[in-house]
């Protein structure tokens, strides 16, 4: 069974290692590791993880790197065959690590994702990954277990491992090898998204990505940015924008482009006629540092699409547009909108 590494990245969030990390050393999995990503805190993290867990590395980043940066940083201190990148607002079972291990034993699986339940209300879903990550036609990403804002109760409906487009970044497991072929996570995104980007440049590189449903996490979630922050606003739209000119394959990529660009307007304008001005100009914002930005987004789409060795999207990446099926086909479930999918 291979060797995990958790990668914990942390921010001034003592509170969040005293309540969460007892779980995570208390692991029953037998060659594994914990690494504290410690982003220049100044709340005493360090030494309170050094006095109750000799055992867990600390890498002591000397700035706040946010968590692309952090983890990127993180990952030559070590030495485990598969990265897990674990937020601090996480709790596990025990025996989360085994499922995780087996899904590994298939060698095309680059990435893998466990059972995501919210912390608050461990029977539901949890927002940030529950049971998988898809997007729509148009780059909207939604969960098994969760669009928009309609979060699941966990009734066994997605009790059986499948193929994901992404993996929730509060609980992702990576192959060290290849997450270094990849380059990592895009340090350009600082928040959001990154985990998509990364699971889609895996996909495009011939490999596959899966949801574990019997390892389970519980995640706090909101921790970084509230759900109605406008810096949450701004991060979504503009690394959106990135994420679909980066990986879209050559023939569908001004289709998508340029559908979901002016969704986004739609977006913008509706936030202005509803008077959510911060909303709005948080999307404006986004658009203008996009564009700002284009030339970079896009030499890395011209260094990806070169490397890339499947020229078609993935899979799980499907033909559903999800704004259509959810608020006017009132489709609140994924198995209601995969089964839009099928007919499409």
């Amino acid at each position: 069974m291979p060797s995990f590494s958790i990668i914990i990245v942390s921010w001034n969030a003592l509170h969040h290692l005293k309540k969460y990390l007892p779980s995570v050393v208390a692991t029953s999995y037998s060659d594994f590791e914990i690494i504290l990503a410690d982003n220049a805190s100044d709340d005493g993290s360090k030494a309170w993880v050094r006095q109750q867990y000799s055992e867990v590395k600390i890498a002591a980043l000397d700035e706040n790197y946010g968590y692309c940066g952090g983890n990127n940083r993180a990952v030559p201190h070590a030495s485990g065959e598969i990265l897990l990148f674990l937020n601090n607002d996480v709790r596990v079972e025990p025996d989360w690590l085994d499922a995780l291990a087996e899904c590994f034993t298939d060698p095309e699986v680059a990435a893998a994702q466990p059972r995501f339940r919210s912390d608050k209300q461990p029977e539901y879903f949890e927002y940030a990954g529950a049971a998988g990550g898809f997007l729509d036609r148009y780059g909207y990403p939604f969960c098994r277990g969760r669009i928009f804002d309609t979060v699941e109760k966990d009734q066994g409906q997605y009790d059986d491992p499948r193929d994901i487009l992404w993996a929730g970044g509060a609980a992702l497991a990576v192959r060290k090898t290849i997450f270094e072929e990849q380059g990592g996570f895009d340090e350009d995104f600082e928040f959001h998204m990154e985990e998509i980007d990364l699971c889609w440049r895996l996909w495009n590189a011939g490999h596959r990505v899966r949801y574990c449903p019997h390892s389970i996490i519980y995640h706090l979630g909101g921790g970084s940015l509230p759900m109605e922050s406008p810096r949450k606003t701004y991060y979504n739209y503009r690394n959106n924008l990135i994420m679909l000119w980066k990986n879209c394959s050559a023939q569908t990529l001004h289709r998508r482009f340029w559908i979901r660009y002016s969704l986004d307007v739609v977006a913008a304008l509706r936030s202005l006629l509803r008077g959510k001005w911060a909303e709005c100009k948080a999307i404006v914002r986004a658009h203008y540092h996009f564009w700002q930005s284009f030339g970079t987004t896009r030499q890395k789409r011209a260094c990806l699409q070169e490397r890339r060795t499947v020229k078609s999207d993935p899979s799980p990446l499907l033909p559903v547009n999800i704004i259509v099926e959810y608020f006017i086909n009132q489709k609140r479930t994924f198995d209601a909108l995969f089964s839009a999918s099928e007919e499409t």
